[in-house]
């Protein structure tokens, strides 16, 4: 039993990272990608721009994951940087 707990304990970290990187640079770039949406800019521009930069975003939240020293700070930066991004975005829908 002891042996399964410790590779929990291992692994979960890991798997939290995976996670975080997966569906929460996904959800980032999807905000990112709205809330340009809300710049003064013509909306056919705007669409072309939030598609754009959506993958440099999603590259950025992938590598900001596995960068920093915890999981924890991982999703703290992800959800930092979502907060403003959601308020913007809210702002279109």
């Amino acid at each position: 039993m002891t042996s399964v707990a410790g590779r929990v304990r291992s692994v979960g970290p890991l798997v939290s990272r995976i996670a975080a990187a997966l569906f929460g640079g996904y959800a980032l770039a999807a905000l990112a990608s709205v809330a340009v949406l809300a710049l003064p800019m013509s909306t056919p521009q705007a669409v072309l721009t939030g598609e754009m930069a959506s993958f440099v975003i999603y590259a950025g939240a992938v590598i900001w994951v596995f960068a920093v020293r915890s999981a924890l700070r991982a999703w703290a930066g992800l959800l930092v940087v979502a907060a403003p991004l959601s308020l913007a975005a809210w702002s279109v829908w």
